[in-house]
């Protein structure tokens, strides 16, 4: 909500992307699910839906790019590794840093590729990025100056997985670069993944990368994070009660310190009273007396 009330009072465009390539957690239906659950919100977009599935020649492209460079290697990765490089990483995920098992030594890798390589050979191998030391900085919006070392961090992450798919960090990248995106705005358990791509926006030589807004997660009573876990908070559960719509969007307001208690709310008054500059950082918890307010109607 806060991504598309920025955009339509900053004047961006709203791409609405879907992004499908973890096939082995994407649920059936669920890209029409989120289409409505938006529609319901009140919201609405300038492209799309675009999905990633349906187009894998850019991806391909970007890593025989980087592999005509010899700036990526091919790895025996584990299952769960690919499991985490295909999908955006989260709040709690455990992430060991790679400690470089099978990197090549300097000048080991070959760069001569044949005509037909566009596409990378499906071997049965991960491949993954050659992460230079060193810090990679990037301004956040509302965290302000950041500079992660990345090979420090996770090492030489994955880019494209045993099946020949590309992996989120490099998925999202080539769509950014190619769909014009200039601004990014997403939950800040995605903090960690920007300087990942940063660097391969200037790997890649696709210029300067977005801008980044990273806004807090929700949290439960618990004090984690709302997650597919937490099947009583689910969207479609308030959706399929017949929850309006504008009653969410009324709680997200006061959440955003927009309203000082919850008033039910059409998504256009939401972006009119956004103030860009009061965005907070902090987490919001999502309380048994909010979970009254959106069922009490």
């Amino acid at each position: 909500m806060v991504n598309w009330a920025l955009a339509r009072k900053l004047g961006w465009r709203v791409i609405l992307r879907i992004e499908d390539l973890d096939a082995g957690r994407v649920r059936e239906g669920s890209d029409r699910q989120a289409i409505d659950i938006l529609r319901w919100l009140g919201m609405d977009w300038d492209d799309g839906p675009i999905y990633q599935s349906h187009d894998l020649l850019p991806y391909e492209n970007a890593l025989a790019s980087l592999r005509g460079r010899g700036l990526i290697y091919p790895c025996s990765a584990t299952r769960r590794q690919i499991e985490q490089a295909l999908s955006a990483p989260h709040q709690g995920d455990e992430e060991v840093r790679y400690p470089g098992i099978s990197r090549p030594a300097p000048g080991g890798i070959a760069t001569d590729l044949s005509a037909d390589s566009d596409i990378l050979i499906d071997d049965g191998l991960a491949w993954r990025l050659i992460v230079p030391d060193g810090p990679v900085a990037f301004v956040d919006q509302l965290h302000g100056g950041q500079a992660i070392d990345v090979q420090a961090e996770v090492g030489d992450f994955v880019v494209a997985t045993k099946a020949g798919l590309p992996a989120y960090q490099l998925a999202v990248v080539v769509d950014d670069a190619r769909q014009g995106v200039t601004d990014v705005v997403r939950g800040d358990d995605l903090l960690p993944s920007t300087p990942r791509q940063v660097l391969l926006y200037k790997l890649l030589g696709l210029g300067a990368p977005p801008r980044y807004w990273h806004l807090p997660l929700v949290h439960g009573r618990d004090g984690r994070r709302l997650a597919k876990r937490d099947d009583a908070v689910r969207l479609t559960t308030y959706l399929d009660a017949g929850v309006p719509g504008e009653r969410v969007v009324g709680l997200l307001a006061c959440w955003a310190k927009l309203i000082e208690r919850p008033s039910a709310m059409p998504a256009d008054e939401f972006a009119d009273r956004l103030n860009p500059d009061r965005l907070a950082a902090e987490p919001v918890i999502f309380t048994e007396k909010d979970e009254q307010w959106l069922i009490n109607r």
